[in-house]
């Protein structure tokens, strides 16, 4: 609990600090402009630029409003009881709006946002983890807030932010590189391993009261060095020497709502097959691989893999993997509708046309189409299988 005058000072102080703030480049965000009765949530991993976001829409907005960070440790005694004297304070400024940044660490928040949502006022939050948020959204804001997600920079703000052309030589940076803001400021590979343990330890193991936190970080090791391949909750648990496989399931959980890890499932039509076969797994960003894998070879084909299930999942689309006889790297739905069948293969050669072309062929077979993709690194060219036409593409010419 913290006094009215102590909430007021922080409240003063954060104020003063971000309008002299100099504005970074702002990010491709919409549909915020025109509520007033549903929240404007805006989640994704911890660095990612939601913070610069808020801070963006704040200074559009032309309503007096009040802005806070939860994660300022001057707020650390904040709790429910505190958002009465917020509201007191944004009475006495004639605020109409709020700005709530790491919302997640304030229990029950969401009353006083429905409250104020009632009354008239606008809401906009930004929050670091999915299933925290979408189940106090569920209970007291079904159907009185919009959720956007963000993600490190894509490929367009990465050029835009580093003053860069769409180039072979640029693309191949990016997959290194990843799109963390402030990794792309230093490159300093301590950044990203801080945002690692900073997820690991703060946002997980302190927030889940989880003690074996060796596990934990063996755990989420093991997966950003094996990043598209396969695995189950039970070969985990061997490998991990962890007794439960309930414990198992609910670190992977803790992993996917943190947004450090997707966990992508093998197409089927039945949701009782895709629970039961292996998942893969692939990671929020590149240069979170490259800064801490423990494997020591670095392997292009995985990095350009995951980067293409990014800029997929970025777009909103749903992916599966495809594995009868042979693989498919991603089966593409949107909106529930089929879309396209994706091969990803750093380059197509002697050694590995046949294994490939086999697993995209069958995947058409499967759906029914004639028409297909293979994304490469830098290959540009058509191949003609019978009546189907697969197009291989460069990276730098796929990616957005």
């Amino acid at each position: 609990m913290l006094t009215k005058l102590q909430l007021k000072h922080v409240v003063e102080a954060q104020r003063e600090w971000l309008l002299q703030k100099v504005p970074k480049m702002p990010r491709e965000v919409s549909g915020y402009e025109a509520f007033t009765t549903h929240a404007y949530i805006l989640t994704g991993i911890r660095r990612c630029g939601k913070s610069t976001v808020l801070q963006q829409v704040f200074r559009q907005q032309p309503d007096e409003s009040i802005f806070i960070n939860f994660e300022d440790p001057r707020l650390a005694g904040f709790d429910i009881g505190d958002f009465n004297k917020l509201h007191e304070i944004a009475l006495e400024m004639g605020c109409n709006a709020y700005f709530f940044d790491e919302i997640q660490n304030v229990d029950k928040w969401e009353n006083f946002v429905r409250f104020k949502l009632d009354e008239g006022f606008k809401v906009f939050i930004t929050g670091s983890n999915a299933s925290m948020l979408s189940k106090e959204l569920g209970t007291k804001l079904t159907g009185r807030h919009v959720s956007k997600e963000l993600f490190p920079f894509s490929f367009t703000e990465y050029l835009r932010f580093l003053g860069l052309e769409k180039t072979e030589q640029t693309a191949l940076s990016y997959l290194k590189d990843g799109g963390f803001p402030d990794y792309l400021k230093t490159y300093l590979a301590e950044v990203l391993m801080h945002n690692f343990n900073d997820i690991l330890i703060r946002d997980i193991a302190a927030r889940y009261a989880i003690r074996n936190t060796d596990a934990l970080r063996q755990l989420a090791v093991w997966l950003v060095s094996n990043v598209g391949k396969p695995f189950t909750g039970n070969s985990l648990r061997k490998l991990f020497n962890i007794h439960s496989s309930s414990s198992i399931m609910e670190y992977l959980a803790y992993l996917s709502d943190a947004y450090l890890f997707f966990f992508v499932p093998k197409f089927s039509y039945s949701s009782k097959v895709q629970l039961v076969n292996p998942r893969k797994v692939y990671c929020i960003d590149n240069g979170m691989i490259s800064v801490n894998s423990s494997s020591f070879s670095e392997d292009r084909g995985r990095l350009l893999e995951n980067m293409v299930y990014g800029q997929l999942r970025r777009s909103g689309s749903d992916v599966y993997y495809f594995n009868e006889v042979k693989e498919c790297d991603f089966v593409v739905f949107k909106n529930g509708r089929f879309e396209n069948v994706l091969q990803v293969c750093w380059q197509l050669n002697d050694d590995n046309i046949q294994r490939e072309l086999a697993g995209l062929e069958e995947a058409m077979d499967f759906f029914k189409q004639d028409k297909a993709t293979i994304i490469t690194y830098n290959q540009n060219d058509t191949l003609q299988l019978g009546n189907k036409t697969i197009e291989l593409i460069p990276f730098h010419y796929w990616i957005e």
